[in-house]
C-alpha cells in the first residue's frame, strides 16, 4: 500500500473539489473519472460514457433496482444509469460544491447527498447493487469502504469498483518520484494494488467475481486533460487565478505524473467485480440443525 500521508483527512478531500470546482468542470465536465476507450475511436465524451455503461453491464442492473453511488460527483452517472437503467440511486460526495452541481440538476429516482461515505446512514441490506468509480482512493479507511458496502448490499448484491492502483512491482524512483506525489497533489491518502484490494474485500465479507486490468484503454485520458487544463489556463481568468493562488494548486503537477506513471506501468487501472453471499431471506424461520 502506497500511504505518503496518514494524516489526510475526507475534510482535506472536500477542500480539495470545493476549490479547484471551476477547474474540474473545465477539464473535466460532468464527470470526474476516466473515459474508456473500447474501439480506440471513441470522442472523450463517448469513451467517459462506455465506462459508464461498462459499469451498468458488470452489476447487470434491472429496472427498480437500488443502487449506491459512492463517490457520486456530480451525480451525472447516476443520472445516466437511472435513466438508461431505470434503477433508483442513492449518491454521496464529500463536496458541497459537486452537490449543489447536482442538486440544480434534478432527476427523479436520483438523491445526491454531501455525506460521507464511511458515514452513510443507510439501512442493513438496503441496496441491490453499487459502485464506486475513482472514489476508494479518497477513502481514508479502505476496509470499512469496503466493509459499509457488504453491510448496505442486499444478499446476492453486485459491487463494482473501477480503482487507480499501484503495480504490484512498482518500487524505488515509481514509488518517489510518481506514486507518492501523486497521492500527495490528489489528496489520495492511500493507493492499494490489486492484491490489497481483493484482500480488503474478503475481509469485508464480499467475493470477487471479477477482474479487468483496463490501464491501456484509459490511459489516453489524461493527455486529453492536459491539453484542456493548458487551453483553459490562456483563455479563462479563473483557471489562471486558481493556478497562481489555489491551496490546492499543486494537483496540476499529477497530470505529467500520471501520463508518465501509465506508461511505465507504475499505475494501473483495476475493474473489479464484487457480491455479497447469498444468505437466508430475511424473516425466513432458522433451519433445522440436520
Amino acid at each position: 500500500m502506497i500511504v505518503p500521508d496518514i494524516s489526510l483527512s475526507a475534510v482535506a478531500v472536500a477542500d480539495h473539489y470545493d476549490e479547484l470546482d471551476p477547474v474540474y468542470r473545465r477539464v473535466w465536465g460532468d464527470h470526474v473519472h476516466h473515459g474508456l476507450w473500447v474501439t480506440g475511436r471513441e470522442t472523450a465524451r463517448e469513451a467517459v460514457q462506455a465506462l459508464i455503461d461498462t459499469v451498468g453491464d458488470r452489476l447487470e442492473l434491472t429496472p427498480g433496482q437500488a443502487c449506491v453511488d459512492i463517490g457520486c460527483g456530480y451525480g451525472s452517472t447516476a443520472r445516466r444509469l437511472a435513466e438508461k437503467r431505470g434503477v433508483r440511486v442513492t449518491g454521496f460526495t464529500l463536496s458541497q460544491e459537486q452537490a449543489h452541481y447536482a442538486a440544480a440538476r434534478p432527476l427523479p429516482g436520483v438523491d445526491i447527498k454531501a455525506r460521507d461515505w464511511l458515514d452513510n446512514g443507510l439501512d442493513d441490506a438496503s441496496a441491490d447493487a453499487a459502485w464506486a468509480i475513482e472514489s476508494s482512493e479518497h477513502m481514508v479507511d479502505k476496509p470499512r469502504f469496503f466493509a459499509e458496502a457488504n453491510r448496505v448490499l442486499s444478499p446476492g448484491g453486485r459491487f463494482v469498483v473501477c480503482a487507480w492502483l499501484a503495480a504490484d512491482d512498482a518500487t524505488g524512483w515509481k514509488v518517489r518520484h510518481l506514486l507518492e506525489p501523486i497521492c500527495r497533489e490528489g489528496r489520495l491518502p492511500s493507493m492499494g494494488t490489486r492484491a490489497e484490494y481483493e484482500a480488503m474485500a474478503a475481509a469485508a465479507g464480499l467475493t470477487v467475481t471479477g477482474y479487468e486490468d483496463a490501464s491501456r484503454r484509459v490511459a489516453r485520458t489524461w493527455t486529453i486533460c492536459a491539453g484542456r487544463l493548458l487551453k483553459s489556463l490562456v483563455v479563462d481568468q479563473e483557471t489562471r487565478r486558481l493556478a497562481r493562488t489555489a491551496r490546492n494548486r499543486i494537483f496540476v503537477l499529477s497530470i505529467p505524473r500520471l501520463i508518465l506513471a501509465y506508461r511505465t506501468g507504475a499505475m494501473r487501472y483495476g475493474i473489479f467485480v464484487l457480491s455479497k453471499e447469498d444468505g437466508p431471506a430475511l424473516g425466513a424461520p432458522p433451519q433445522p440443525p440436520w
